[in-house]
This record gives C-alpha cells, sequence and structure tokens, in this order.
C-alpha cells in the first residue's frame, strides 16, 4: 500500500462505504428495495452525526470510529446524490450533472482528506470534481449500456468538453498543493490516474469510451508509490 498504516485505518472505512453505497442501486432491479439500502446508510450516518450507538457492521462500526458527527452530516449528500443511479432518466441540465459528481466524488475528497489532516475546501472540491468525471468517463460504456447515462449530451463534443473542464480543475488544485498538509494528501491518492484519464478523453473521446477502463493508462504501483513519497497527487 502506498500510505502508512495509521492513515490506512482512517481512510478504508471511509471509502469502503463509499463503495457500497456505490453499489446499491446496482445490486437489484427493484427500485424499492435500492432505496431502502440507500436508506439505510442515511441512518448509520444520522447514528454517527447524533452520537448515537452505531449498529454493528463491518463497515458501519469502523467508519463511526474515522469520522466526527460534522463529516457524518456531510457524506448524506452522497447518499442522496446516489438515489439518482436507481433510475435511468438523465439529469436536465449539465449544473445538475456536475452537481452529482461535486456530491458523489468531491464531497467523499473532502471528508476523506480532511479526516486526516487540514486541506483547503477549494482545492479539494476542485480535485474532488476532476476526480469524479475521471471515474465517471471511465464508467461510460458500461452506463452507457444499462441505460444510465446521467448526462444530459453524450455525444462526442460534450464529452470532451467535460473532459477539458475537469483536467483545469485538476490543474487548479494541483497548483495549490502547498494548502493541503502532507497527511491529508493521502486521501487524494485515489485520484492518481485522473490526469492520464481526463486528458485521454479530451484528445480522443470516441475512441476512449469504447475502451473504457481498459485503454493503458494505469501507472505502476512503483510510481504510485513514488507519488505518495513526494505529495504528487
Amino acid at each position: 500500500m502506498a500510505t502508512p498504516l495509521g492513515v490506512r485505518k482512517t481512510l478504508f472505512p471511509i471509502f469502503a462505504f463509499n463503495l457500497e453505497v456505490a453499489r446499491a442501486p446496482w445490486v437489484t432491479k427493484e427500485p424499492l428495495i435500492a432505496e431502502m439500502r440507500l436508506q439505510w446508510w442515511q441512518d448509520v450516518l444520522s447514528e454517527i452525526s447524533d452520537g448515537r450507538a452505531v449498529r454493528r457492521h463491518e463497515v458501519a462500526t469502523p467508519l463511526a470510529s474515522s469520522l466526527t458527527p460534522a463529516a457524518a452530516e456531510a457524506l448524506k449528500a452522497v447518499v442522496e446524490a446516489r438515489r439518482h443511479d436507481i433510475y435511468p432518466e438523465p439529469f436536465e441540465t449539465k449544473a445538475d450533472f456536475q452537481a452529482y459528481i461535486h456530491a458523489t466524488s468531491g464531497c467523499l475528497i473532502r471528508v476523506a482528506a480532511q479526516a486526516l489532516g487540514p486541506a483547503d475546501d477549494q482545492v479539494l472540491a476542485n480535485f474532488g470534481y476532476a476526480t469524479g468525471i475521471a471515474n465517471y468517463l471511465k464508467a461510460l460504456p458500461e452506463l452507457t449500456e444499462a441505460g444510465k447515462t446521467h448526462m444530459p449530451d453524450t455525444n462526442e463534443g460534450a464529452v470532451q468538453l467535460l473532459a477539458h473542464e475537469a483536467l483545469l480543475n485538476l490543474r487548479l488544485a494541483r497548483k495549490a498543493r502547498g494548502k493541503i498538509s502532507k497527511k491529508a494528501g493521502y486521501a487524494l491518492l485515489t485520484g492518481w490516474q485522473s490526469g492520464a484519464v481526463l486528458a485521454a478523453y479530451a484528445k480522443q473521446p470516441q475512441a476512449n469510451a469504447h475502451r473504457g477502463d481498459r485503454r493503458g493508462v494505469r501507472l505502476s504501483g512503483l510510481r504510485l508509490l513514488w507519488r505518495s513519497l513526494l505529495k504528487r497527487w
């Protein structure tokens, strides 16, 4: 792993929570059951934010140790945004889609980073948005096949513009690295491939869409470790 043991102890429950919430709309074809799964996690977050006893669960129990009440309250936005994944309708506007990315990725990155140490909100918002767009574009072929693209417009020009805009967010975040403490920066390693992904889609969106996550932008584990040592998220 590219992060110290103490960092992993804090981050793993947060990212495990995100995985559980992201999967909830996809593990069943019944909207009501998916809604119930997401509500279960909203209730977990309420227990943490209210200071009540948290139900015993392999993710919920350690999550309570990683989050402050305020952080738990903030993560409710992630769960709420994931409700849209249950249904096939795309967002009506680009602004709505961007708000979804900010909630599902930006909020998560902010909570994870600030659980470790001081970190500027705007830098985290820029980085989280860029990472969210990169992850979305990698998943776009599968989302299209499932009939859940979310984007109001998925033509080549729209995808290319989206990637260009996200690259700008990423560059702004990286120019302000000094506003992110070293420890908080470990949380941002989750987006270590974002620049390569976004650059590829900005250059040739249609070709990369067909190759999805297998298009060869993975960096070696050694390089990830090197980035970790140099704070090069």
